[in-house]
């Protein structure tokens, strides 16, 4: 079996050397410093358990590689977005590509019932980029639960966490969904295959939306945001706009919003992603985690007051700050049928 990791950064990373475990061969996209230091030394990850290291073919260039049975894209939203043509030479007949990332990915009505079933939304894939040269049918969908980090060049540390969420769009448990779960497993990777995994990305999602954009405004870390009165409460009125949209469209969250926030608080002294890019001036990904649920709620005709002032407030301070936008500004929503 052949799986290229598309983005080997600190989750991608990590992915790469459990799945080179399970005997699938395995190679990386990755660039820079990160690329000469894995093509040098091999790929370390430093861990409570010790350390690994994997030799792994690694290039920036997909063409070197050829056609893959698995793509695991596991870039940014709008990094996989510019990256989508990019990204046919790893694509055959029959290669499934994995959207290991946060947010609601840019397939997400596709395989859906109902009045919403094949529509695009603009604010995580502008113009159809992805949905055109990859194809909604190859998309499995992944979530992310272990924190990573890169600490050094071909180095990357391993906080917590093993558990990965996996799941079709259109709900059902195939052939190459299986095999997929199977190699994980025997990489020391721990899935779930989920054929309500839509339920596991909004969970996620439900926090990433309010912690992400508060941390970045206030340089507040996890811990602070989820307790401090008035940050909790602005997280909570955010959560319930969110959930109010996700539960017109079929979502279903199996725990409640304060026992949310509550696990968000037991984490710790985290500095948000977001937080992480605006300090270091990378761009922030604001539109997958934020900027889509606000396009989704005017769908769906639920008014997102809190979301609103929110996303307008970093959206601003991502200009001042040259980090964002990272897509052209289009946020209406597009159908091919």
């Amino acid at each position: 079996m052949k799986i290229c990791i598309y983005g080997a950064g600190a989750i991608g990373g990590f992915m790469g050397v459990g799945l080179a475990q399970s005997g699938a061969e395995v190679s990386l996209i990755a660039r820079g410093a990160h690329l000469k230091a894995i093509q040098e030394n091999g790929l370390t990850i430093r861990g409570k358990d010790g350390e690994r290291n994997a030799k792994l073919r690694a290039t920036s260039d997909p063409a070197e590689l050829g056609p893959q049975d698995y793509v695991i894209v596991a870039l940014k939203a709008h990094q996989a977005w510019e990256a989508a043509e990019a990204m046919q030479p790893l694509l055959g007949p029959d290669t499934a590509v994995v959207t290991a990332q946060n947010g609601i990915p840019w397939w997400y009505f596709y395989g859906f019932e109902g009045q919403f079933a094949n529509l695009q939304l603009q604010s995580v894939d502008p113009d159809g980029r992805q949905w055109r040269a990859i194809g909604p049918e190859r998309a499995i969908a992944c979530t992310v639960y272990p924190a990573t980090e890169i600490t050094e060049p071909g180095v990357i540390k391993h906080i917590y966490g093993d558990r990965f969420g996996l799941g079709e769009p259109t709900g059902k448990v195939t052939e190459r969904l299986t095999r997929l779960a199977e190699v994980f497993e025997k990489g020391g990777l721990k899935p779930k295959v989920d054929p309500k995994i839509r339920d596991d990305i909004w969970l996620k999602l439900w926090g990433n939306l309010c912690f992400n954009p508060i941390s970045a405004l206030t340089h507040a870390t996890l811990d602070v945001v989820a307790t401090d009165p008035g940050t909790r409460a602005v997280a909570r009125g955010m959560m319930a706009e969110a959930e109010k949209i996700a539960r017109r469209i079929g979502t279903h969250f199996r725990v409640g919003i304060e026992r949310r926030i509550d696990g968000a608080a037991g984490v710790g002294a985290h500095r948000t992603s977001m937080l992480q890019d605006l300090d270091k001036g990378r761009p922030i990904e604001l539109d997958a985690l934020l900027t889509v649920v606000q396009e989704m709620g005017r769908l769906v005709d639920v008014d997102t007051p809190t979301i609103d002032i929110v996303l307008a407030l970093t959206q601003q301070m991502g200009r001042v700050a040259g980090v964002y936008p990272v897509y052209p500004e289009q946020t209406e929503a597009v159908r091919l049928d």
